[in-house]
């Protein structure tokens, strides 16, 4: 008898009825939507969504539901014409207050959304949007970071009375020239206690210093960036052009952007739904920066100041970007002379405090900032300062026929703190909420300051139409290549791939169910990964067929041929489905996102495929010829095949 033990049957049947659970919101399609959510100061409430409604109905935009979605409004649309139509009218109807978000909302039944059943969602190619590629300059990121260190030496030798030649950035580094030796030693200790000291502790010191060439006219100091330090920079550079682009996105009002890193120096910028470069670009080439301002403790009641416009001539009011208890931004009056600006912020950092273990963020200024932090704290110490992060965006008008370009000024206070003691070029702030505003905060503050230059050095605009276009045929192409694999395996092994189809048609549903429970983007090349996995996946069963018909040819029993044919052949499946994954690994671990997206659908659908093709194959096999008296098989090949034959 070919046994089967219960237990297989038991977790065939569970993982088949869950790969059909998880991989039903396929066929649901998604519908065109427009997000509304609240900028701050405003509310998305019931009166937002009769507001809504009353926009839409007046302008006799036709709509299928408005639904407040928790801090969220969703509007449903028939088609994507009627999408854009409505994303112009209440964008202008509702103002800066809102954002306004092209998306494509679920139709998805709640019950299967309750159990994380979710459509996966798809990439440009499928979706359509802009999509660009930025190239950060690295070079002249290094040339800051030099001149930087260039001011903070110069700074410490003269802080220590210590004559020099010149201190200049050269090919190999900074090339320092003191009088004498003696002052080339006085130098290099000097360098060491006041700039060349490690970010971290334990961590090594930023530069290395050696001793120059000898001259008659002059004694020389190298200092040479160490690789390690220019690494760190380097990641620092990308975290904080990642967190600026991510903020002016938000301008952008898409709802799922896409913003990664890609290799040591590039950044990838995804914008489904939005069609427009130009104000793609105007909003990713923003600039921002940030101020340091004390605040002026003369104005008791700042709420009374931002409302009556009455302040000290020296000082103005600012907002925090957080709300009061009155659900409005909270007003601070800051005195406009700036202690210390942006381009003076070296490093900072979330930290838990020493003392406290509170979290804090740890800010580092180059010598001439810190020589004026130094001069004011000294002088203020238990009065507040604030930070004021500042973005220019670029903007461009249409005024009587002609392009008009100007600027929006956002400012904002991320952080208004008491001054605890005197400090100079590092220091912390406190009062944070948690470590993770604490790390936020940081690279806000990185953001405005340490950002290299980023070229846009390519870009793509895929169409929603064209979108469509490549889902259909993309739903073709996997369509055509599993019919045309069902009937060629039907056709030549008979009952035998009948039951290879039914595992085949159930490779499909499970590779789809768990790329939607792992919420894997869907891309064409994924596409083109599915379509190979159908292609490759018959081929266990092809190898599990003809190893049966071989038994049957040594002499054995139907039974005893079906259950040698998958012991047997199972090694040789094991093996070349080990390479595929090697391979699949391979395009994952050295690809682009592109390949990346092939080699993760590539990955899943053999592993599935291994599952379906042996372990369900195997099960249905025996449900039908267990317990029955075989003399022969039809395994296909054009003839019967008998045992003993």
């Amino acid at each position: 008898m070919n046994d089967f033990p219960r237990w297989k049957y038991i977790l065939v049947a569970v993982i088949v009825l869950l790969g059909i659970v998880y991989a039903l919101p396929i066929i649901y399609p998604q519908q065109p939507a427009v997000q509304i959510s609240a900028n701050r100061g405003a509310t998305v409430d019931a009166a937002l969504k009769e507001k809504v409604l009353g926009i839409l109905q007046t302008r006799k935009i036709a709509f299928k539901d408005v639904e407040l979605n928790g801090d969220r409004l969703l509007a449903r649309f028939p088609n994507t014409e009627v999408q854009l139509a409505a994303s112009d009218s209440l964008k202008t109807a509702l103002g800066d207050q809102y954002i306004v978000a092209l998306n494509l909302a679920s139709t998805v039944p709640g019950w299967l959304r309750a159990i994380g059943a979710n459509r996966m969602p798809l990439g440009l190619d499928l979706q359509g949007g802009v999509h660009f590629l930025m190239e950060i300059d690295q070079k002249a990121a290094l040339e800051k970071m030099q001149q930087r260190y260039v001011d903070d030496i110069r700074t410490a030798l003269r802080n220590a009375r210590i004559r020099y030649e010149s201190v200049n950035p050269g090919a190999q580094g900074i090339v320092v020239v003191l009088r004498s030796d003696d002052d080339r030693k006085a130098a290099g200790d000097a360098i060491a206690r006041d700039v060349n000291q490690p970010e971290k502790l334990g961590a090594q010191p930023p530069l290395e210093v050696t001793d120059g060439t000898t001259t008659t006219t002059g004694f020389a100091l190298n200092v040479r960036i160490r690789t390690e330090t220019l690494q760190e920079q380097q990641r620092t550079i990308v975290a904080s052009n990642l967190t600026t682009l991510r903020n002016r996105v938000n301008q952008l009002g898409v709802s799922e952007p896409l913003i990664q890193q890609q290799g040591a120096n590039r950044i990838v910028v995804e914008l489904p739904g939005v069609q427009d470069t130009a104000e793609a670009k105007k909003i990713l080439g923003a600039q921002a920066t940030l101020e340091y301002h004390a605040v002026d403790e003369s104005v008791t009641n700042p709420y009374e100041a931002a409302k009556t416009g009455i302040v000290p001539p020296d000082s103005r009011v600012y907002y925090m970007n957080t709300n009061g208890p009155d659900g409005k931004p909270i007003p601070v009056v800051l005195k406009k002379k700036i202690i210390v600006g942006g381009d003076e912020l070296v490093d900072a950092a979330g930290i838990p405090d020493p003392q406290t273990g509170q979290p804090a963020v740890s800010v580092t200024l180059n010598a001439l900032g810190g020589k004026r932090m130094l001069d004011f704290t000294r002088e203020n110490v238990g009065h507040r300062m604030a930070v004021v992060y500042i973005e220019r965006i670029p903007e461009t008008k249409i005024v009587d026929g002609k392009e008009v370009h100007t600027a929006k000024i956002n400012e904002e206070v991320i952080n208004d703190a008491t001054i605890q003691g005197v400090f100079s070029n590092k220091f912390q702030t406190t009062g944070i909420g948690s470590m993770k505003t604490a790390s936020e905060l940081a690279l806000l503050l990185r953001a405005g300051s340490l950002a290299a230059p980023a070229d846009i050095v390519e870009q793509n605009v895929i169409g929603p139409s064209l979108g469509q276009d490549n889902i259909r045929k993309g739903g073709e192409a996997v369509l055509l290549g599993l019919i045309a694999v069902l009937i060629a395996a039907a056709l030549y092994y008979h009952l035998f791939g009948l039951i290879a189809d039914i595992a085949l048609v159930l490779n499909l549903v499970l590779l789809i169910a768990v790329l939607s429970v792992f919420q894997a983007t869907l891309t064409m090349p994924g596409i083109a990964g599915i379509v190979l996995t159908l292609g490759m996946a018959i081929d266990a069963n092809v190898l599990i067929c003809e190893r049966i018909r071989e038994e049957l040819r040594n002499g054995l029993t139907p039974l005893a041929a079906i259950r040698a044919g998958y012991e047997k052949a199972w090694a040789t499946i094991l093996d070349a489905n080990v390479t595929h994954l090697l391979a699949a690994f391979g395009l994952f671990a050295f690809g682009s996102g592109p390949i990346k997206g092939f080699a993760v659908t590539l990955a899943i659908g053999i592993l599935t495929s291994m599952f379906t093709s042996v372990t369900v194959t195997h099960a249905i096999t025996n449900l039908i010829h267990s317990g029955r008296k075989l003399k022969g098989l039809w395994v296909g090949g054009g003839h019967h095949v008998s045992a003993g034959a």
